[in-house]
């Protein structure tokens, strides 16, 4: 590590990719302007299309990143789980494609690796969201601890999220204590389904307080998010947000029965 150049060592950026190249180039290039650089970078791709994946391969000689691929899209669980298992690094920095990190990354991210190498408790830390995390306990350096409850007076949906896709940084030890993540199902029930799997095994996670201060997500009109919601959970129509609130109500009691009573993942 120099003045003019920050290198995590042990640490291995993960990048899911599926048919965006020039997010990921812009991502890539991102690190490399701020002068950041990791002890590897692997980038797992769904089965992009081929003239997608033809410029992915292009972007591996200039940026130096190890190219993981699949014959056919397998989803985003297929595609994490394959990504994590090429990592031989203790830590991983696991970003989706379409997020680019601002210049406040480099100090926030060194705090979090320091707290992974010397809490052995904590499993993740988590670098962005859309909303915060409603129940915390103060930390360190601006960043909080998660701390979940089962109890029906934590009425908040949102507390089910320990874990989310969002980037955070983790051991590469993760599938040994959660499983891995499930494959064949939708991307946003992957990933309540790794959330789940967080809660019931006692995971332990730290978000930083200002949830947008390390990285914007970036959806460019040529490459759109892959991921859409119903309408009526977006609207702002009084019908819809009463809807909406009868929902919430009963995804709570769901997923408290899920977290009680559905079998916990294999580790």
């Amino acid at each position: 590590m120099t003045q003019d150049n920050t290198y995590f060592q042990g640490v291995t950026l993960l990048v899911t990719h599926y048919n965006r190249s020039r997010s990921l180039e812009r991502l890539l290039n991102a690190f490399k302007s701020l002068n950041v650089e990791f002890e590897d970078v692997v980038v797992s791709d769904d089965g992009s299309k081929p003239e997608n994946l033809e410029r992915v391969k292009a972007l591996q000689h200039k940026l130096n990143f190890r190219l993981i691929t699949t014959p056919k899209n397998a989803g985003l669980g297929n595609n994490i789980n394959k990504g994590q298992d090429a990592i031989t690094t203790p830590y991983t920095l696991y970003v989706q494609e379409d997020f680019e990190p601002k210049p406040t990354f480099t100090a926030h991210f060194a705090d979090a690796l320091d707290f992974m190498q010397n809490d052995p408790g904590l499993d993740i830390a988590r670098f962005y969201a859309y909303f915060k995390y409603p129940y915390i306990k103060p930390y360190a350096k601006g960043f909080s601890e998660m701390k979940f409850s089962i109890s029906p007076l934590a009425n908040n949906h949102l507390k089910f999220y320990v874990y989310s896709d969002h980037p955070h940084l983790r051991r590469s030890s993760f599938f040994e204590k959660f499983g891995r993540y499930p494959e064949g199902i939708k991307g946003d029930l992957t990933e309540f389904g790794m959330a789940i799997s967080f809660i019931q095994n006692k995971g332990k996670g730290i978000i930083i307080n200002d949830f947008n201060d390390m990285f914007w997500q970036k959806n460019s009109p040529d490459e759109p998010s892959t991921m859409s919601r119903a309408g009526w959970r977006e609207s702002r129509n009084p019908l819809a947000l009463a809807l909406r609130a009868g929902y919430l109500q009963y995804r709570l009691l769901k997923n408290t029965y899920q977290v009680l009573f559905t079998k916990p993942v294999k580790k």
